[in-house]
C-alpha cells in the first residue's frame, strides 16, 4: 500500500472517487502544489500530477508521485498520456496550479506543445471542467495581452480563481479556496443558481462606550451553512456579528455588531433578492439601556435596565415574501423542544425552524430537530452535517 493511502479521506470524502488531474507549471508558487495536492488527497480524490519541464527544475517529479501515490506525466508518450487521462472517460477534473503567463497564453491560442497544455487541449475538447489558478509578477498579470488570454478561456468556460494580489506580485490564492472550489465544482451543484442568506455569530449589545451585552455562540454554524451552500453551487452571503471562527476567503460576509445595526443592514440591501434566508444568530432579545461613557468600577449593586429587542425575523419575513427563511431556537427541555419549535414556525410564519439545546452553543457537535410543516428531523452530528442535513430538505 503506497503511504497517500494513510492519508486519503482524512478531511472528508467529498471527492472520493474523484480523479483529478493536477497539472503544474514553473512558477514560484510551484511549491504550494505538494500541499494543495496532499488537501485534495484528503478529501479523497485519486490525484494524477503532470508536470511541465520548467516546474520540475523547482518541484522534483518524485515528491509529487510521493505526494499523489501517481507517477508524474513528464512528456507524452505511444501511451498517448493526454487522450487516455482526458478523453471522454478520463479524469473528472483538470485544476492548473499555478498557471504562469505563458501557459495561459498557450491555452488561450490552442497551443498544446507540452503534456500540460495538451491535457488541458483535450480535456476541453472532451467537455471535462477546468479550474486555472494563476500566479506571477503583478505586471505579467497586467499585461494586456495576459488579460485578454484570461478573458478568452473565461469565455470558453474555465473556471478562473484569483490571483490574490500583494505588493508587486498576483499570488497563487489560498489552497483552501483552490480545494474549495474543487469541491464546489464536482459537487452536487443542487444549489446552482440559488442566492442564500445565512446570519450568524452573536449580537453584542452596548451597555456603555466599553462593555457590551453579548452571548456564547461562536457563528461556527453559520460558518458551516455558508460553505455548505458554497459547495453545493450557490450564491452566498454570510453576514455575521461576533465570531470565533475564522471566514475563508471564498465566502463573501459582512459583520455587524448589535441587533440594530444588523436590522439597517436588512433594511437597506435588498435582501429581497435572496432565495433562502437562514437566521441562526445568536441576536439580543433584550437591549440595555446604554450609560454614556464609562460606567465607574466603583459602583456596588449595579442595576441596568433592559428593553425588548426589536425583531429581526419579523422583518426578513416582511421584506423577503418569496424567499424560504429558516430559523433558529434554542430551548433547554430536550423533551418539548421539537413542539416548541413547531409552535415558533406556526407562529413566524417560517419554512424551517431548527431547534438545538443549549448545550449545543461552542460545541463541535450538536443535537438538532430540523422542523417543518410536514416533518421532524432529529439528527445527531457535526455541525456540517447539520448544515448539509438543513440543505437536502430545503
Amino acid at each position: 500500500m503506497h503511504p497517500v493511502e494513510e492519508i486519503r479521506g482524512e478531511y472528508s470524502n467529498k471527492l472520493k472517487g474523484k480523479r483529478i488531474l493536477l497539472c503544474i507549471t514553473g512558477s514560484a508558487a510551484t511549491v504550494e502544489s505538494f500541499y494543495i495536492c496532499r488537501d485534495l488527497v484528503r478529501h479523497g480524490a485519486d490525484v494524477i500530477p503532470v508536470m511541465s519541464e520548467a516546474s520540475t527544475r523547482i518541484l522534483h517529479p518524485d515528491i509529487m508521485e510521493f505526494a499523489s501515490g501517481n507517477k508524474p506525466v513528464l512528456s507524452l508518450t505511444g501511451k498517448v498520456e493526454h487522450v487516455d487521462l482526458c478523453g471522454e472517460r478520463g479524469v473528472d477534473l483538470v485544476l492548473v496550479a499555478p498557471c504562469t503567463a505563458n501557459t495561459i497564453s498557450k491555452m488561450a491560442l490552442g497551443i498544446a506543445d507540452n503534456a500540460v497544455t495538451a491535457c488541458v487541449m483535450t480535456a476541453k475538447g472532451s467537455g471535462i471542467p477546468i479550474i486555472i489558478a494563476p500566479a506571477m509578477h503583478l505586471a505579467l498579470f497586467r499585461d494586456p495581452s495576459v488579460e485578454n488570454n484570461i478573458n478568452v478561456l473565461k469565455k470558453q468556460g474555465f473556471i478562473i480563481l484569483g490571483p490574490r494580489m500583494e505588493g508587486n506580485k498576483a499570488k497563487l490564492i489560498a489552497r483552501e479556496e483552490i480545494v474549495e472550489n474543487v469541491i464546489r465544482t464536482l459537487g452536487r451543484n443542487d444549489l446552482n443558481g440559488k442566492r442564500i442568506l445565512v446570519i450568524g455569530g452573536a449580537s453584542a449589545e452596548g451597555i456603555d462606550d466599553i462593555r457590551v451585552l453579548t452571548n456564547r455562540s461562536s457563528g461556527r454554524m453559520g460558518l458551516e451553512l455558508a460553505r455548505a451552500a458554497f459547495e453545493r453551487g450557490g450564491d452566498v452571503e454570510y453576514w455575521h456579528g461576533w465570531i470565533k471562527v475564522s471566514i475563508p476567503s471564498y465566502i463573501r460576509s459582512r459583520s455587524f455588531e448589535s441587533v440594530d445595526d444588523l436590522l439597517k443592514m436588512v433594511e437597506s440591501e435588498n435582501i429581497d433578492k435572496f432565495d433562502v434566508v437562514i437566521v441562526c444568530a445568536a441576536l439580543s432579545n433584550y437591549v440595555p439601556r446604554r450609560f454614556r461613557g464609562k460606567i465607574s468600577s466603583m459602583i456596588k449593586g449595579l442595576t441596568i435596565d433592559l428593553d425588548i429587542a426589536p425583531s429581526v425575523l419579523e422583518r426578513v419575513r416582511k421584506i423577503c415574501k418569496n424567499a424560504r427563511i429558516v430559523a433558529f431556537k434554542a430551548e433547554e427541555d430536550a423533551e418539548k423542544i421539537a413542539d416548541l419549535a413547531r409552535d415558533f414556525l406556526v407562529k413566524n410564519d417560517v419554512h424551517m425552524v431548527v431547534a438545538n439545546t443549549l448545550s449545543s452553543f461552542g460545541k463541535d457537535r450538536s443535537e438538532f430537530w430540523i422542523v417543518t410543516r410536514k416533518r421532524i428531523l432529529h439528527k445527531r452530528g457535526s455541525k456540517e452535517e447539520v448544515a448539509n442535513a438543513i440543505f437536502d430538505l430545503l
